[in-house]
């Protein structure tokens, strides 16, 4: 079924590159109009220019600067709060800059947005936000403390959003990637020992990619979930489903992409 989103308009945050780009390429796709909040750096105007989109320049750690980027762009129907980063370090190593940027772009930048976003929602009746959580939200995924914390703690904010805003007619959901290819884990699918290893665990047998977390976005935005809110979508290949993963070298191989059962 075609998803149209024509005469709506859809604000996502870090919307110029990696999920995020999918995300926003998917809902120009679905004819939505569609402004992209992005730092600087990334370019969010020539990446809004190749999809026929707006953007304005905002970073998600600065109220003042989101409150900006939405009264430029207008009351929005749907609002995607994926904007967020990453770092490796050890639990011991961990420094408070470390910690102090991660919650603040994840966690205190998703509250900024949702909080401003349910506002502008609730002048027009109603709205969709969809977050970009994580698998981490619910593992310990070694090196990864702070990113972990502050995606367990994007579930507490969607609980809170989806049960306070539903009389509000504004349902709030979240999908939760597993390992997507993307720039920040180039790294990871350049290996392919560390492939072959991670992906037994996943019984589909292989990574994510950008596109596929978007279409479970446009989903979730979509009328199709009008009665779906407070709900944290897996997008993961099955992995959170699997504590011991399907895959062995005795009935498969691994291609350098993923495993597949020997005929």
């Amino acid at each position: 079924m075609q998803l149209d989103f024509t005469g709506e308009k859809v604000i996502v945050t870090g919307g110029a590159n990696g999920i995020g780009r999918a995300i926003s390429c998917a809902f120009a796709a679905a004819g939505a109009s569609v402004w992209i909040l992005d730092l600087p750096a990334e370019s969010p105007v020539e990446i809004a220019k190749s999809l026929r989109a707006q953007a304005c320049c905002a970073d998600v750690t600065d109220r003042e600067s989101l409150e900006s980027a939405f009264a430029e762009a207008g009351d929005p129907t749907v609002v995607i709060v994926n904007a967020g980063v990453g770092s490796a370090s050890s639990f011991s190593a961990t420094t408070a800059d470390l910690w102090n940027r991660t919650l603040a772009v994840n966690l205190t930048g998703a509250f900024h947005t949702i909080q401003i976003a349910a506002e502008a929602m609730k002048r027009r009746g109603g709205g969709s936000i969809v977050l970009t959580a994580s698998t981490n939200a619910y593992d310990g995924e070694p090196n990864l403390a702070a990113y972990n914390a502050s995606k367990a703690g994007l579930l507490g904010l969607l609980h809170s959003a989806a049960n306070e805003l539903g009389p509000y007619g504004i349902r709030v959901n979240a999908v939760c990637p597993g390992l997507i290819r993307t720039r920040l884990t180039a790294s990871h699918f350049s290996n392919r020992e560390l492939l072959a290893e991670y992906f037994k665990q996943i019984p589909l047998g292989r990574g994510g990619e950008p596109d596929e977390v978007a279409a479970a976005v446009v989903f979730l935005a979509s009328g199709l979930a009008s009665y779906i809110t407070g709900a944290a979508l897996l997008v993961d290949g099955g992995q959170m489903s699997s504590k011991f993963g399907p895959w062995n070298e005795e009935t498969a191989f691994f291609d350098g992409e993923r495993w597949a059962r020997k005929s």
